[in-house]
């Protein structure tokens, strides 16, 4: 059912049945480390390059995210998901393993956020289970965007560490005492001008801005309807820009935080925080799945956040494009 401009809410139920978590070895040293379920050994995971890795990872947690609830590849409607690398090979690479359905997705950092809201909408109809996938390495993102690792190039204070991590959900009709997809609010692409490829945040806050707010427009509700608002990867700078805008506009969003501000401890060298389409994945299918199931957490506005650039669009001067999409997950308590 169709809300206000831009937002849906599901008239069926969308189990979230199973999440599984891999994260890379910096990673496992942040803040999350005890809610992972898996940590890679090394950045190559026994592979012969990092995009092999990458494929590996993906592989790995669809793997084992049906293996939670039994649930056999083939009885999954299909897989969406995509990653950072050109033509997202690591995802697509990885679904040639399954035999099953593959719907390849690309909005940046944004990604999961995509595959839940297309994933829910299919669940809702006549699918009776998606499952929904990112990744991102911080070795091949490096390649893509900036400078390859040998060059030994220095970041600037507006960088953010790109995540080494992976993290697949099962969305089902099976119930459950699992938590639910509610509804979601698409984004617009929104540009504002800025053009350096190091400030993502800066560049994806206008854009969650708008989705955020649209959402509270579209729905009737203020932000504290939620026991929490999460965005992706903006990153401490692009949280705060966030913060500003939205008061800007009238929503004081004391419950705000951002999966790549929270990833890493103080005492890592991560810059702003953590970014990367694994970022957001990672960190719903460890920390906070787990605390939706526990209660801890009843209903959330999960929004994932895009930097939609490439090299080549930096390189040719262009400006960066944001993307954020808003997810609701509540628990089934509620209803």
């Amino acid at each position: 059912m169709k809300v206000g401009k831009q937002t849906y809410l599901l008239d069926n139920k969308v189990y979230i049945q199973s999440a599984y978590s891999l994260a890379g070895p910096y990673e496992s040293k942040g803040n999350f480390r005890d809610y992972f379920d898996c940590v890679m050994e090394d950045d190559e995971w026994k592979c012969k390059s990092h995009e092999m890795a990458e494929i590996e990872m993906q592989r790995f947690v669809i793997s084992e995210c049906l293996a939670k609830v039994n649930v056999s590849p083939l009885d999954c409607g299909a897989i969406m998901g995509g990653d950072l690398i050109n033509q997202i090979v690591p995802t697509s690479f990885s679904a040639r393993d399954f035999h099953t359905p593959f719907m390849g997705l690309y909005n940046a950092c944004a990604t999961f956020g995509e595959a839940l809201s297309i994933g829910s909408t299919l669940v809702n109809g006549d699918f009776d289970k998606i499952i929904c996938c990112t990744s991102s390495h911080y070795a091949t993102a490096e390649r893509q965007y900036r400078y390859p690792l040998e060059l030994g190039t220095q970041p600037t204070p507006e960088s953010q560490w790109t995540v080494t991590g992976s993290g697949a959900v099962l969305l089902s009709k099976k119930p459950g005492e699992y938590p639910l997809v509610k509804g979601y609010t698409i984004g617009r692409v929104l540009d504002f001008g800025l053009t350096d490829p190091n400030n993502m945040g800066g560049a994806m806050a206008p854009a969650a801005a708008n989705t955020i707010i649209t959402h509270f427009k579209d729905t009737g509700r203020s932000p504290d309807y939620y026991d929490l608002i999460i965005t992706g990867d903006l990153g401490r700078f692009g949280r705060e820009t966030l913060h500003y805008l939205c008061k800007k506009e009238g929503y004081v969003l004391d419950n705000l935080n951002d999966c790549g501000s929270m990833m890493y401890c103080d005492k890592q060298k991560a810059g702003q925080g953590g970014s990367g389409a694994g970022c957001c994945s990672l960190v719903f299918a460890s920390y906070l799945y787990k605390r939706l199931l526990e209660k801890s957490l009843k209903k959330i506005l999960f929004v994932p956040t895009g930097a939609m650039l490439s090299k080549d669009s930096a390189l040719q001067g262009e400006s960066i494009p944001g993307i954020a999409h808003a997810v609701v997950i509540e628990r089934e308590d509620f209803y």
